[in-house]
């Protein structure tokens, strides 16, 4: 490697360090205190660097709050593509629900409010949410599939609506303090999945012992 190859290669290492280091301030201050709080002069004091190396890595604070979103989005994506990459079971999406919930609901919470005023936020929320989505309601029609049960007795987006809509809904209102007896709500939800894993395996035929016979 030559000498001029060897210092690009540290200046690229060390802006993209510099970079991530402003887009983690940046969270930080957003589930901390709110996006209103997310300023470049915050932000490069959170990061220890100075503010305007905010506005020399990201064009505008829109550009940061974007980066901010697609980098906890990809995470996102990543996990979800993941876990289906194995054909869960419907116990096993019902379990992942939780999954990052007690951060990542202050985190949409804050980029939903900000997309109220913000434009290119909300297309960028839009585009996450629906490939998202897609690629959730994938898991949960294979899973029902999976459990002999049929689209007209219980079609895929209603169960992933119901599931994933009251978690969401619980997430929300204990983040603001309100709501209670959601465990008798949830408990319920977990029992008719418990109940149509019983009804699957009891619907199968059972392997015959095939009894030694006498000499």
């Amino acid at each position: 490697m030559t000498t001029n190859q060897t210092t690009h290669q540290r200046t690229a290492t060390r802006e993209s360090t510099t970079r991530d280091q402003l887009l983690d301030a940046a969270e930080q201050l957003l589930l901390e205190e709110g996006y209103a709080a997310v300023t470049s002069r915050r932000v490069g004091a959170r990061a220890g660097l100075a503010p305007q190396l905010v506005h020399y890595y990201f064009r505008t604070m829109d550009d940061l709050f974007l980066q901010v979103f697609r980098r906890r989005a990809d995470v996102g994506l990543d996990l979800l593509r993941e876990a289906i990459h194995a054909r869960p079971t419907l116990r096993q999406l019902w379990d992942l629900r939780e999954a990052g919930m007690n951060t990542s609901t202050r985190f949409n919470l804050e980029f939903m409010a900000l997309a109220n005023h913000r434009k290119a936020i909300r297309s960028a929320i839009v585009e996450y949410y629906q490939h998202y989505r897609q690629l959730q309601l994938d898991a949960f029609t294979a899973a029902l599939a999976d459990l002999g049960v049929p689209p007209q007795r219980c079609p895929p987006l209603v169960a992933q609506l119901v599931m994933v809509g009251v978690t969401q809904l619980i997430a929300i209102d204990e983040e603001y303090g309100l709501g209670s007896g959601y465990d008798t709500v949830l408990a319920y939800l977990s029992d008719q999945i418990e109940e149509l894993a019983r009804s699957h395996a009891q619907s199968q035929p059972q392997a015959q012992v095939q009894q030694p016979t006498g000499r």
